[in-house]
């Protein structure tokens, strides 16, 4: 009668495996727990950053000048909340917003007074846009994604004002000038004018 064997697995092998599987569940409840933090800390921060720029025009009594002066610079277009939900309409269907969303986390950060909010702060803009594996990492070099891993320790106001920068320049070259020939900008940009010629 011809043996029969058995495959026998390691207990060490399945001991692994079984710490393995604890490590990933525990990762991924900390990431669906912090990435619910996260939308609750961007929605009470930039609360036009999903509104529609149709909504938001609503709510802020667009003007035509308004519109207009927003083809003058990326500064007019970012100095009100407006032009921020107009412009991160844009990106979203550029599958880019993750600039836009970086930009108004940072300038929300620099008017963190509190320490301990600074810390938070801090840690959810470094965990969203900056860490490697970020969920909406934006596009910073080396050197200035290493300088805020270590700064992130021990936070400041200017912690992240180089890669701010950065993605600012990189929204101004690139982003803003296809924003300005979009059929959403020109559209609004008419209808406004049409509107206040009817005034």
């Amino acid at each position: 009668m011809p043996g029969i064997f058995f495959h026998h697995t390691s207990p060490t092998n399945l001991n692994e495996t079984d710490c393995k599987s604890e490590e990933d569940m525990t990762e991924k409840k900390k990431s669906k727990s912090f990435g619910i933090d996260l939308k609750t800390y961007l929605k009470s921060m930039l609360p036009h950053l999903e509104s529609s720029t149709k909504s938001a025009s609503k709510h802020n009594k667009l003007s035509p000048e308004e519109v207009a002066e927003w083809s003058l610079s990326l500064d007019k277009l970012l100095a009100g909340q407006t032009g921020q939900a107009a412009f991160s309409e844009f990106l979203k269907s550029e599958f880019s917003e993750e600039n836009i969303e970086f930009w108004l986390a940072c300038e929300d950060y620099k008017k963190t007074k509190s320490s301990d909010k600074l810390q938070g702060k801090a840690e959810m803009i470094y965990q969203q846009f900056v860490h490697p594996d970020a969920a909406k990492q934006i596009n910073i070099d080396f050197n200035t994604r290493k300088t805020i891993t270590t700064q992130v320790l021990q936070p400041t106001l200017t912690s992240f004002d180089e890669a701010q920068k950065t993605v600012y320049l990189l929204m101004e070259r690139d982003s803003y000038p296809r924003f300005l020939k979009s059929e959403a900008y020109l559209n609004l940009l008419n209808k406004n004018q049409a509107s206040g010629h009817k005034g």
